[in-house]
């Protein structure tokens, strides 16, 4: 696909200083930019790079001033990093418009199709299933019974979704994802362990996206929620009965036990673990590999660490964790000292 500079400039309201007619056909980075194509700027570590990238224009902010002479075409707007995401944005919509529905997809009769939906090859579509308008359901995809998805919703290649669940609008869900398996629950009897039936469901509200590879349980009793605005990297856990609050950002290989509750606006890094049956408040940050064993009351609250805690204290005690061999070797020493002048002292007395 290929546009004119005026034609991204009316997309990103960017005020044009150079030719307008100039025919863009793809991205690169400003370090490595490829002749016909669009870059930005945004970070001031990279400005040396608009002197020598082969990029044939590039979004900068309005306030950009050249040190040098530039050979290239210069898009200006107010943020450059929110306007090239805008236009990548619009890129991917563009590529993935998709319609049609595969002479080799099953859909069950008493499911329920909206307008201009896409079902790829091999997709299983269950009974009494409703999909919004311009749902697009790509190749293998399982959907199990009595599933509603909302619309502009997109179900990525190899996703399976139990029966029950509830999918909002605008939501983005990437291959492997599995939403509305079993939660994990097994009552102890004698020495075995028997199973707990998991009759509740999944709720996916509006604007959430969710990574490859990562799974959502269904609900022992009522519903394990995902609301609107939550963002899940790949490889993530939310067990059954877990509540993540509006707008919450969760990294790669995070777990989340049974019926914690997670507030709006958190930020939680990678490999973070979390056990069940806490709360944690609005606008939390927990930094990378930390252990959550506890309830966090406070809002705005930011942890780090194995039991995590207030993460300005934890760097504090980093630093004197750094140095415990230290420590130890001069403990060594100075008890081998004191022992040596009280053998002194001992000798000396026997004198």
């Amino acid at each position: 696909m290929k546009f004119t500079v005026r034609d991204i400039a009316q997309i990103i309201h960017a005020r044009i200083e150079g030719n307008p007619d100039l025919e863009i056909s793809g991205f690169s980075k400003i370090d490595d930019g490829k002749p016909n194509t669009l870059s930005f700027l945004a970070n001031p570590l990279y400005t040396q790079y608009i002197y020598s990238t082969l990029a044939s224009a590039v979004i900068v902010s309005n306030d950009f001033v050249p040190e040098k002479e530039l050979n290239l075409t210069l898009l200006r707007v107010e943020n450059p990093y929110v306007a090239f995401a805008t236009l990548l944005e619009k890129y991917q919509q563009m590529k993935a418009s998709k319609t049609g529905i595969s002479p080799l997809a099953f859909i069950a009769s008493s499911a329920c199709l909206g307008q201009d939906v896409y079902i790829g090859e091999f997709a299983f579509i269950g009974e009494n299933v409703v999909l919004g308008d311009r749902v697009k359901i790509y190749p293998g995809v399982y959907i199990g019974d009595d599933t509603t998805i909302g619309d502009d919703t997109v179900i990525f290649a190899g996703v399976r979704i139990y029966y029950l669940t509830q999918i909002g609008k605008h939501c983005t869900i990437h291959s492997g994802v599995v939403i509305s398996a079993d939660g994990f629950g097994f009552a102890p009897q004698g020495d075995d362990y028997r199973k707990v039936a998991q009759i509740g469901n999944v709720i996916i509200e509006d604007h959430v996206e969710i990574g490859a590879n990562t799974t959502i349980d269904r609900a022992t009793l009522g519903s394990t929620i995902i609301r609107k605005g939550v963002k899940l990297d790949n490889l993530i856990q939310v067990a059954h009965n877990v509540e993540i609050g509006e707008n919450t950002v969760i990294a790669a290989q995070t777990g989340i036990s049974g019926s914690t509750r997670i507030g709006r606006n958190c930020m939680i890094g990678g490999q973070v673990g979390i056990i069940g049956h806490i709360t944690i408040a609005d606008e939390v940050k927990v930094a990378a590999q930390s252990g959550i064993g506890a309830s966090i009351t406070e809002k705005g609250a930011i942890v780090q660490g194995s039991p995590a805690f207030e993460y300005k204290q934890y760097q504090r005690a980093y630093v004197h964790f750094r140095k415990l061999h230290e420590l130890y070797r001069r403990i060594n020493e100075l008890e081998a000292r004191l022992k040596k002048m009280e053998s002194d002292k001992n000798i000396s007395d026997t004198k």
